[in-house]
């Protein structure tokens, strides 16, 4: 019988996660059954999504996440042996998986197109689900018009760091906001912000007004908390914020309490929405294929870190969490 690798949850999260709250398991893997594959993960993705779930984090279960893998099994005729398949299976290195979604939460496996001379991993990052993420948050949500102004927190990530590229294709100007000098450097230099600055060592608020005296007509929300209060105050009469996720308090052993916004909500007439970029699942494709056709014209750039070594997944998820990778955090297994 074929075996596989998985990573457990040993002990529940309280407040950052730490390796010890992980273990690796042995398997045997159960023989395929009609219209089942067998798949062998090359890259396994870390994301904040993964801490921000807790309902899903049990003792003895496999820890949640997406991975890119080659089919090496198959009594599928629609998952050839040999082709590569994203898929939503956790922290396992082998897996038996029914192509069948078994919830609505389940998305199905998605074929890998042919990327040409552009990596793999890809599948997990700008042309995956964080890619997906986005485009379709950025676009249909807050739908910027050239000449606007476009604030990404979070703007070093696998999400913020494609969002703010987007906006500066579509003829806005952006402002990223980051966590370390290093990444605002990468921002500006690289991926072409306007503007970008250090949230730990500059005051959010006038750094904004300097930036944007006229004020901000769209934020993308990755981070929350505090500062997303200050961006907000900032905003412009009828502004649009697409709201992507938490990761301020992700980690958080009690509820934080939160800025006042009701008042910039209403005096200046803003749009706030939050979403699950599966809502879009019919139309990734759509997504991927234009931002494949930026990249080879340079217009847009990705940027991994990877960690090499399955069993190091545990410290590439943490140090995700602490904010030390610069654009996508894969595992190469």
């Amino acid at each position: 019988m074929p075996k596989g690798r998985k990573i457990v949850i040993a002990s529940l999260f309280k407040g950052e996660p730490k390796v010890t709250d992980f273990k690796i398991e042995t398997e045997e893997l159960p023989t395929l059954q009609d219209g089942q594959i067998l798949c062998e993960a090359e890259y396994i993705s870390v994301d904040p999504y993964q801490r921000a779930y807790s309902q899903r984090h049990k003792v003895g279960a496999t820890m949640i996440g997406s991975q890119v893998a080659r089919i090496v099994e198959s009594r599928s005729p629609d998952y050839p042996i040999g082709r590569h398949v994203v898929g939503y299976w956790g922290w396992s290195d082998r897996t038996v998986v029914d192509p069948a979604p078994k919830g609505e939460e389940v998305l199905p496996p998605m074929l890998v197109p042919d990327l040409g001379d552009l990596p793999l991993s890809l599948s997990l990052g700008v042309l995956g689900m964080p890619g997906a993420t986005a485009y379709f948050g950025l676009l249909d949500i807050c739908d910027p018009k050239p000449g606007e102004t476009v604030v990404v927190s979070g703007a070093a990530g696998a999400v913020g760091s494609i969002v703010g590229q987007i906006a500066r294709i579509k003829g806005c100007k952006v402002i990223g906001i980051a966590g370390s000098d290093l990444k605002v450097k990468w921002l500006k230099e690289e991926l072409g912000f306007d503007y970008a600055f250090n949230y730990k060592t500059v005051n959010v608020d006038k750094a904004l007004k300097e930036a944007a005296p006229q004020g901000v007509d769209c934020y993308f929300d990755n981070v929350g908390g505090e500062q997303s209060g200050q961006v907000i105050a900032n905003m412009r009469h009828r502004g649009r914020i697409s709201v992507c996720g938490c990761i301020s308090t992700y980690n958080a052993t009690k509820v934080p309490m939160a800025p006042v916004l009701q008042m910039h909500m209403v005096g200046k007439e803003l749009k706030m929405e939050g979403f699950m970029v599966g809502r879009w699942w019919g139309r990734w494709d759509e997504a991927f294929t234009e931002m494949a056709q930026w990249i080879r014209e340079g217009k847009l750039k990705y940027k991994e870190t990877v960690t090499d070594g399955f069993q190091n997944t545990p410290q590439a998820f943490i140090g995700m969490l602490r904010g030390e990778n610069l654009g996508k955090a894969v595992v190469k297994v």
